[in-house]
């Protein structure tokens, strides 16, 4: 039997100041720019395999709702990296938490999306 879903296009994350959130998921965190939505309010940045559509749902006849389960990023270190953006202003809503398998940390991002800072240091 053939799978139907072969995979995840993109994630959308809300905003409802799309500089704001280039400036946060492009300088911040350091994301590269994959695509722009031409002159509506709406760019993609690649995190590893996964790619984060930031978009002003206002603009494409949506309601706006800030995503309130994070998204975890992966990274090396989440003590570095919850450190790396402390120094940058970034608020976190949680402690480092250690899961037995894993370590992370939330944070938002301008509009009040929830993410993640994540590490697996167990095998899968």
């Amino acid at each position: 039997m053939s799978t139907l879903v072969t995979g995840v296009d993109f994630v959308v994350l809300a905003t409802k100041d799309i500089e704001a959130a280039e400036e946060f998921y492009g300088t911040v965190l350091g994301l590269p720019e994959t695509a722009r939505y031409g002159k509506m309010p709406g760019v993609e940045y690649q995190a590893g395999n996964l790619t984060l559509a930031v978009m002003d749902p206002t603009a494409f006849g949506q309601e706006f709702r800030a995503h309130g389960l994070p998204i975890a990023l992966q990274v090396d270190d989440v003590e570095a990296a919850r450190a790396n953006l402390e120094s940058q202003g970034v608020k976190f809503v949680t402690e480092t938490m250690d899961s037995g398998v894993c370590h992370q940390a939330i944070f938002l991002d301008p509009a009040g999306n929830s993410l993640a800072i994540h590490n697996r240091y167990a095998p899968k």
